[in-house]
């Protein structure tokens, strides 16, 4: 009796894995279970990274705007909740590129926040 051998999708698949596994180092590209296990790995931190990217992203906004601010006088909420309430709807992206690109406008930005600052709460002493 013939032996069964491996048909035409454990051929593809063991083609496509080849082709994901393009240029890794020694064995992980050739040895069918390095190879598999690698890829795997790789789709792994792929997954994870696409969703930290975007908080990364917004930590880095963030930092920019919060320096940008510090180095006219302002605090990066204080700065925020003064935009909010002069009605800017600028996101945190928008503003970073802002503050790295146009200083100009990013000081327009400052003395508008400025002028919405609330007003400072006097505190009461007791006598």
């Amino acid at each position: 009796m013939v032996r069964a051998r491996s048909g035409k999708n454990t051929t593809a698949f063991r083609r496509r894995l080849r082709k994901k596994t393009k240029g890794y180092f020694l064995g992980r590209n050739n040895l069918f279970k390095q190879a598999l296990i690698t890829a795997i790995r790789a789709g792994v931190y792929a997954y994870r990274d696409r969703r930290q990217r975007k908080r990364l992203f917004r930590r880095l906004w963030i930092l920019r705007i919060n320096a940008a601010c510090r180095a006219r006088g302002l605090k990066y909420s204080t700065f925020l909740a003064a935009l909010q309430r002069a009605r800017v709807d600028l996101d945190r992206k928008a503003l970073a590129e802002i503050a790295v690109h146009d200083p100009a406008a990013f000081d327009e930005l400052v003395r508008l926040a400025r002028q919405h600052l609330p007003a400072p709460q006097a505190t009461a002493s007791s006598s």
